[in-house]
């Protein structure tokens, strides 16, 4: 029996290797003790062999808990714990050999430590990831925004409805489902598409990640796997988790791109983000000469204009007496200039008009760059607890900013000066009102973060500063005692577990032998060493001759049960007889009390 529920283990120790970060040393250790105790498996024999295996997925199952909090994770982590204890006590304890009731036993244990594990969840201090690599890299990354603005590609990934991000608030605070989501900064243009800045590695990065002090006004996201090592956020908050980044350009950067699903945190600040002030450089101003002519013949027509503001409403007043069109199927633009978009075609998506734009500026003497991102998103307000808003690939936008004195990198969205739609994007514009109307699965699906993100918010908002605002509140007393209390309190703890252990063995157990055997210890009768159950009923008759009968054909059916060869429907019958005895041998010792 320990075997079988050891290698029950296997496969879900494996499925959760499966999510591990490949860039973490630990992740790969991880994979090696599962291999390992797999392999043992394979080839053990004795009981200090099942012992060696149980141990060392116990300990797999530690790792993986280290380094996979999502609540999927530790629901898989709670059943492969369930069964790696169950499979150590086939090996020892005797006379157990039902699954069923070994599964019983382990939860029970599982249950016994709870108290204690709930009081070095509180109190243990938290550690940060211990090594990492660059073996991962980001082969895992699935479909995400790209560093080279790509027209055509944006309209490929809007048609993707894949999940991007989910955005939470907590205390019951609803997320803007018309927010701005910034992503990659464009700020370098060769005439024909937009690219991040390559040297923006190396460019200087801003100081602003902030110790988190209370749960008001923070920010939870999630992200789904990406190629870019930039994340979504609102550009205005600070961030709280770490290794994260706040370069000079506004963006929220990770040390690598997240090969897994990562969860992070933000801070909302009343105050600008410095990133806005960041004066604008040459970089900024670039354009190749002579590669759109018309272009440059319209922005010259603003150069003359006083000042930045006025040539950023006179590009306004220019795109809004056009005919532009937004369309998701904009066909190619043969010349690949911007001219034929802005003078001939004037149909295309939101890349088009921020790549345009952007341009326009620049010719006419105005700094500005093209920012992707998300715009939008759909809140949804979960069963299980606070509103939170899922970004999917389809809300992927581009924007422009422009630098203007006084105010910094201001956002503009040419985008929402055009007011016609084509038929390709109609479908996708009335989406989001017949979204209302989402398939079961897609409401499931919802449900489930809902439950990811109150689980995520409540295991990771606990750190080192919740513990300390913890211990404050409730030992500001005890002065330089703290720590002996605290080891009282794991002491009490763990009393606790042992307290809650003994009780539940008390209870009657699910297994028909053993409460039967929990009846006969009332009579005084208990198993002795090789007795086997009938011979048990008879002693436990001599000692009660008037419950005899009773115990005899108990004695009978649980002889049936285990050793003839019955159908299922005889099996049916004959537990049912044997549950009926006991019930009346209950309601009979209860009568002798």
């Amino acid at each position: 029996m320990s075997r079988i529920l050891a290698w029950c283990t296997v496969p879900l120790l494996l499925l959760q290797c499966l999510g591990l970060d490949p860039s973490m040393v630990l992740g790969w250790v991880t994979l090696a003790m599962v291999l390992v105790s797999s392999f043992k498996l394979l080839e053990a024999r004795r009981s200090v062999e099942f012992r060696l295996v149980g141990l060392l997925q116990l300990i797999a199952v530690g790792l993986l808990a280290a380094q996979s909090p999502g609540l999927l994770a530790s629901l898989l982590q709670m059943l492969s714990a369930l069964l790696a204890l169950a499979s150590l006590l086939a090996v020892d304890v005797v006379g157990v050999s039902r699954v069923r009731v070994l599964l019983l036993r382990s939860l029970q244990l599982i249950t016994a430590a709870l108290p204690l594990a709930l009081m070095l969840f509180l109190l243990l201090p938290r550690i940060g990831p211990l090594w990492g690599s660059d073996l991962g890299g980001s082969a895992r990354a699935r479909t995400g925004l790209s560093p080279d603005l790509d027209p055509l590609g944006i309209a490929e990934l809007v048609r993707t409805d894949a999940p991007a991000a989910r955005l939470s608030l907590g205390e019951n605070r609803e997320p803007p489902d018309d927010g701005y989501w910034r992503v990659l900064v464009h700020s370098h243009f060769d005439g024909t598409r937009w690219q991040r800045r390559p040297s923006a590695r190396s460019e200087r990065f801003l100081d602003q990640t902030l110790a988190m002090s209370s749960t008001a006004g923070q920010q939870w996201w999630t992200v789904e796997p990406s190629p870019s090592d930039a994340l979504p956020w609102d550009g205005r908050s600070r961030p709280t988790s770490p290794g994260l980044q706040l370069d000079a350009l506004g963006e929220l950067r990770l040390r690598q791109p997240p090969a897994k699903q990562r969860v992070y945190r933000l801070q909302e600040l009343n105050d600008s983000a410095p990133w806005r002030q960041q004066p604008a450089t040459a970089t900024d101003l670039e354009l190749p000469p002579g590669r759109q002519p018309q272009l440059e013949a319209l922005a010259a027509t603003w150069r003359t204009l006083p000042n930045d503001q006025a040539r950023l409403a006179a590009a306004e007043d220019w795109f809004r007496q056009q005919r532009f069109t937004y369309s998701l199927q904009p066909g190619v633009v043969r010349s690949g200039s911007l001219d034929e978009f802005l003078f001939q075609t004037q149909v295309g998506f939101c890349g088009h008009y921020a790549s345009a734009f952007s341009a326009l500026m620049r010719a006419a003497g105005v700094p500005s760059r093209v920012v992707s991102g998300y715009r939008g998103g759909r809140l949804v307000r979960p069963l299980s607890g606070s509103p939170y808003l899922d970004i999917r690939q389809s809300e992927a936008h581009a924007w422009s900013e422009v630098w203007l004195d006084g105010r910094g990198w201001s956002r503009v969205d040419p985008t929402t000066w055009v007011d016609r739609v084509d038929a390709s994007a109609r479908p996708w514009s009335e989406g989001a009102a017949a979204a209302m109307s989402a398939p079961w699965w897609r409401w499931m699906q919802w449900q489930w973060w809902g439950l990811d993100l109150a689980w995520t918010q409540w295991w990771l908002g606990w750190n080192q500063v919740g513990q300390q605002e913890l211990l404050q509140r409730l030992l500001a007393w005890a002065g330089d005692w703290t720590g002996l209390i605290v080891l009282l309190g794991a002491g009490v703890a763990g009393a606790s577990g042992l307290w809650i252990l003994r009780w539940l063995q008390r209870a009657p157990a699910a297994d028909p032998l053993q409460r039967s055997l929990f009846l006969l210890a009332s009579l005084g009768a208990v198993p002795a060493p090789g007795e086997t159950f009938p011979q048990l009923c008879r002693r436990a008759a001599s000692l009660k001759p008037e419950l005899s009968g009773l115990l005899d054909a108990m004695a009978q059916q649980q002889q049936l049960l285990a050793h003839a060869r019955l159908r299922r429907s005889e099996q049916r019958h004959h537990s049912r007889l044997w549950r009926q005895l006991r019930g009346t041998l209950a309601r009979r010792l209860k009568a002798m009390r």
